[in-house]
């Protein structure tokens, strides 16, 4: 399915909502298990838009059918680095899309300034693990027990791509 990649705008906002209610009610990907309040969604984004932060969404027919953001970390010794969050809905997974989404989005984290990016995945999410890998993500360490999912614990991989 045809998606276009662009940059996040307020017309987004909505859409990304429903978007990552969706997958965080999947309770595979996420740490959320359902999206915050569409108020702090709105927030979140429009903080994002202000301060010029990477993130992009993939629209289809209008749609916000997945997303990619990098938010720098906010104390003074960390603030080279970035948290990456990437998701996309299941039929638009598997596609190659989330490889198109993820570079623009980490093309767009170099032309902020950020040296580093880094994210979690949960040791179960091979395909996920399989993209970071292939974008150029090292595995730097393992989070055991790190995530609890209805009582159920699963350790957390901890990647980064450094751009220096």
């Amino acid at each position: 399915m045809a998606a276009e990649i662009v940059p996040i705008s307020q017309d987004h906002i909505e859409g990304f909502h429903r978007a990552l209610d969706f997958v965080a009610r999947e309770r595979l990907y996420l740490a959320f298990l359902e999206a915050p309040s569409l108020e702090s969604t709105r927030a979140y984004v429009l903080n994002n838009i202000e301060r010029g932060y990477p993130h992009r969404v993939a629209v289809s027919d209008g749609e916000v059918v997945g997303w990619c953001d990098i938010v720098p970390k906010p104390r003074p010794i960390y603030a080279h680095a970035g948290v990456l969050g990437i998701a996309l809905l299941p039929l638009f997974r598997r596609q190659g899309l989330g490889d198109r989404l993820m570079r623009q989005t980490l093309d767009d984290a170099r032309a902020f300034g950020l040296q580093r990016v880094e994210l979690t995945v949960r040791e179960n999410n091979k395909n996920a693990m399989a993209l970071y890998k292939t974008i150029g993500f090292e595995i730097e360490g393992l989070l055991r027990d790190a995530a609890r999912v209805d009582g159920v614990y699963e350790n957390v991989f901890l990647l980064a791509v450094l751009f220096h």
